[in-house]
């Protein structure tokens, strides 16, 4: 039998032929700020009490977990407020997996999806892997979207599924309620509003999920990766009209979430005014990014997120680079002229900071 020594010689179907897995630079740096991830650690006091909970779960891990983790979804509802049920709410590993399971139950072959470019980089591949037709629209040039011109892009591209990320994954840019009920009126499929980094937000501004109530095709999607501080734990969830849920039901494997990763999220939520509090200090460090940026010459773009996207980077790739060998590591998202970097902990902005303004102004 011969060895196989290439994705060429296996039967892949041909849709996935020449595709890229999704991929952010993995490197032992000292300080990584590449993939927003919340950089500051669980608080110990929090550490222990989700210990107790999972140490509750594992003597019963020869069962099977909750099929309908009933309990961590009574939590998410509770937390995410705007009157909303249990009934109303769905989890996955990781915001991923609960895109992928909207993908699998409305998109898939002979149907499409669309988003506005740039935008996250996994939904054109989780659209690919699920045999639909990933669509891209475009935005202004400040990355920004107007409801009539939104709108206008989704009729004319009538698809199954819209992507909407909110505030947008990579540029930071907000995304004012308007362009979700423009979309929703103009779109024939399901509406995703991708709220990941709303904790990020300013206090004062809008949920899509106060746009739920009779607009049974929209979902909001959120995950305990970024403002919870726990990417580690794959944790993503959304609030969509029941049969929304329903429908989602007839995608997922059996006992998708185990009972370990139920209990520790159970357990985060419960000290969530504890975990939140990291967020404030998030911000600021953001803030503080964008205002030097903007003092060494490059034009750091309004963000509502944990990270900024920056512009007037000559050679993108040599300064990636030149931080790199400082030890520092953040992204090219592939935007011409940009980079974007994770706010951190105050240590880890200062070592990104120092290190830029040492490789010298972008002019």
């Amino acid at each position: 039998m011969e060895d196989v020594t290439s994705l060429d010689e296996l039967p892949l179907r041909d849709d996935l032929r020449g595709l890229t897995p999704y991929g952010a630079p993995q490197a032992p740096l000292p300080v990584a700020l590449n993939v927003n991830e919340n950089t500051h650690p669980v608080p110990d006091a929090v550490a222990s009490d989700i210990l107790d909970d999972i140490a509750l779960a594992l003597r019963d891990v020869n069962r099977y977990p909750d099929r309908e983790f009933t309990v961590l979804r009574e939590g998410f509802a509770d937390y995410l407020g705007h009157g909303l049920t249990a009934e109303q709410i769905w989890a996955g590993n990781g915001s991923n997996e609960v895109l992928q399971h909207i993908m699998q139950a409305f998109a898939g072959p002979g149907r499409a999806a669309f988003g506005f470019a740039p935008t996250y980089s996994m939904y054109p591949l989780i659209t690919q892997g699920t045999g639909a037709r990933w669509v891209a629209g475009s935005r202004d040039d400040d990355y920004t979207l107007r409801p009539d011109d939104a709108a206008r892009q989704v009729r004319d591209a009538d698809p199954d599924v819209v992507l909407l990320c909110s505030p947008n994954n990579p540029t930071g840019t907000p995304l004012p309620l308007e362009v979700v009920e423009a979309v929703y009126e103009a779109a024939r499929g399901v509406v995703v509003v991708d709220e990941a980094y709303h904790e990020f937000a300013p206090r004062e501004a809008s949920s899509a999920l106060s746009l739920l109530h009779g607009r049974p095709r929209l979902a909001v999607s959120r995950t305990m990766s970024k403002a919870f501080a726990f990417a580690g734990a794959r944790v993503g969830y959304l609030a969509a009209d029941p049969a929304f849920i329903d429908a989602l039901r007839l995608v997922r494997l059996p006992y998708h979430l185990s009972a370990l990763t139920q209990a520790a999220a159970v357990a985060a939520l419960r000290n969530s005014d504890t975990m939140l509090r990291m967020v404030d200090e998030i911000v600021e460090q953001r803030d503080r990014i964008s205002a030097t940026l903007e003092a060494l010459g490059y034009t750091p773009h309004e963000s509502w997120s944990n990270f900024v996207l920056f512009g007037g980077v000559d050679d993108p790739r040599a300064v990636w680079q030149a931080l790199y060998e400082q030890g520092v590591l953040i992204r090219d998202v592939g935007i011409p002229h940009h980079l974007r970097v994770t706010a951190g902990t105050a240590a880890e902005t200062t070592a990104f900071l120092e290190a830029l303004a040492s490789i010298g102004s972008p002019a």
